[in-house]
């Protein structure tokens, strides 16, 4: 039988933090706008932990990867404000923006597909424009997990918040143990062979 670890305590020094983006009412679970809470969730559950401190404006729990301790975090303050609670945190730990990895949906990718970039733009992505414009920085690692392209005939609005069928949510569930594996290496400095793996 096995026992699920609760997460420790939000004391002590993080080195890194992994924060999954997406929007905390009920009714967008599942959604494709929630695909960094799903991967941060698969990563907290392959850690043997959950995600369930309130802390920074989100839900927070620790763990240790790539022989790091590392700060997950599902910001609580809807997608377009994810940045209030990054850089909340990461001022608190004292954390750059090179060791704050940002996982989020991407719609210019199929459903599963990865995509890992060491920096850059926001790309359209409005939880990461937050990102950038609070921190003031674009150096975020980030894994983008595709979500897939919008069907003629929507709003954009819409189609970010359908949820995935079951055939697609078990490829956002492949693609969220990937991106434990890719997270595991960018924290031990292995950003360019993750890229080469997975992209």
């Amino acid at each position: 039988m096995f026992f699920k670890q609760k997460s420790a305590p939000l004391t002590g020094s993080c080195k890194y933090i992994i924060a999954g983006l997406g929007n905390p009412d009920r009714k967008y679970e599942n959604t494709r706008h929630n695909a960094g809470f799903i991967a941060v969730d698969k990563i907290a559950e392959k850690c043997g932990t959950t995600i369930d401190r309130l802390k920074y404006k989100s839900y927070c729990a620790t763990v240790t990867m790539g022989g790091e301790r590392v700060l997950l975090m599902k910001p609580q303050t809807y997608m377009n404000n994810s940045g209030q609670a990054l850089v909340e945190a990461m001022n608190f730990y004292k954390i750059p923006p090179e060791n704050a990895i940002i996982i989020f949906d991407d719609i210019s990718l199929d459903v599963g597909k990865m995509r890992i970039r060491r920096k850059g733009s926001d790309g359209g992505q409005k939880g990461m424009r937050s990102i950038i414009y609070l921190s003031g920085k674009d150096t975020f690692p980030r894994i983008k997990i595709g979500t897939g392209a919008k069907p003629e005939g929507w709003e954009l609005a819409d189609w970010v918040l359908s949820r995935f069928s079951d055939d697609e949510r078990k490829l956002i569930d492949e693609a969220s143990l990937n991106a434990f594996d890719a997270a595991e290496l960018i924290i031990s400095g292995q950003i360019d062979k993750a890229m080469n793996k997975f992209n």
